[in-house]
């Protein structure tokens, strides 16, 4: 979500505005909160005869992260404006954090943390007085916004910059300082829109282990992001979006078994040993130069276990085991047929 997305909000109440434009800050109470962070159902959307949201279902579980992926245009950005009240739905029903994004708008927004996909810092200001702004506008007061201003530079590693004009810092350091400005007033659930975007793998890295922490300690992560390792490195769930639907849903593992191409590649020691293999495990693929067998399977424990099984039962012993899974790029292209490219305005 860029800065300029949160112009469609202006006719709602509390819309955030200003310096803050684009930036939906958590408050100190998430009340309502559940076992289920984010509930989803039937949300519909269309801008004209155009659908983009075709009465999609989702469910969050709090502190996990839960990654949407989908396609150039897929709706997964009009998802996220709708989920955070920066967007009305034209049909189905959203709790957030307990609180119906209808009903209660405000107690929503009190309850929420949003991190777009430019850093929405302020250059002209120093680390630490961007912090400190947030906690004056969510008036915490001197005393508490100082505490957690310092608490959230040391948290950051940006105490050493704090007192720096954050024109002079790198694109990590303003993602960092981007993060910690959203946890101002203690986010339960923070929605991150491509975060990692534009950023060196050094500094990815920081941000996937910030991210880890952040859910460790009990936040809840809604992440739309175009590179599909980081969902398969961050993500215990995930759903894919394409033309307006989920066509798919489930943990990044269960997604793979998904896709053809999964198999179980045996290593013997001897032809004779991977002669005996291929002739009691049918649809296997032998190959003498490296003395290796493919199996074809979904992946599972249960295909794993069956295969085991049956070579025992041969009294056939395998010198190395591994199981191969297709990436989520093959997943992707599997289910949406598009290359994976960043998303337009929606």
């Amino acid at each position: 979500m860029s800065r300029h997305a949160a112009s469609p909000a202006q006719s709602l109440p509390g819309a955030v505005s200003g310096t803050c434009q684009g930036r939906v800050s958590a408050g100190d109470d998430a009340g309502g909160m559940t076992n289920t962070a984010i509930a989803v159902s039937g949300l519909r959307k269309a801008y004209g005869d155009k659908v983009v949201l075709d009465g999609i279902d989702l469910d969050v579980p709090a502190g996990t992260v839960f990654s949407l992926l989908g396609p150039n245009g897929a709706g997964k950005t009009t998802t996220v404006n709708i989920l955070t009240t920066l967007i009305r739905p034209d049909g189905g029903t959203a709790r957030v954090a307990g609180h119906d994004i209808a009903a209660g708008t405000k107690a929503v927004r009190s309850a929420i943390g949003v991190t777009g996909q430019f850093a929405a810092v302020d250059e002209l200001l120093t680390g630490r007085e961007n912090l400190r702004l947030i906690a004056d506008l969510k008036r915490l007061g001197p005393g508490k916004g100082g505490r957690v201003v310092t608490q959230l530079l040391e948290r950051f590693d940006l105490a050493e910059s704090a007192d720096k004009l954050v024109s002079a810092y790198s694109g990590g350091m303003r993602r960092k300082l981007d993060l910690a400005m959203t946890l101002v007033g203690n986010s339960r659930i923070i929605f991150l829109d491509e975060p990692t975007t534009g950023l060196d793998p050094r500094s990815r890295r920081t941000m996937w282990d910030m991210i880890r922490h952040l859910v460790a300690g009990g936040v809840t992560m809604f992440l739309t992001t175009q590179y599909l390792d980081e969902a398969d490195q961050l993500a215990s769930q995930i759903a894919v979006l394409d033309q307006g639907r989920i066509v798919a849903h489930g943990t990044p593992a269960e997604l793979k078994r998904q896709v053809p191409g999964s198999h179980v590649r045996l290593q013997f020691t001897t032809v004779r040993e991977l002669d005996a293999a291929a002739r009691v495990v049918p649809g296997s693929t032998r190959n003498a130069e490296d003395l290796t067998l493919r199996v074809p399977g979904d992946g599972g424990i249960q295909s794993l276990r069956a295969l085991l099984a049956r070579l025992d039962e041969y009294s056939i012993n395998p010198e190395d085991l591994s199981v191969h899974t297709p990436d989520l790029d093959d997943v992707f292209l599997a289910l949406t047929g598009h290359p994976n490219t960043e998303e337009a305005a929606r």
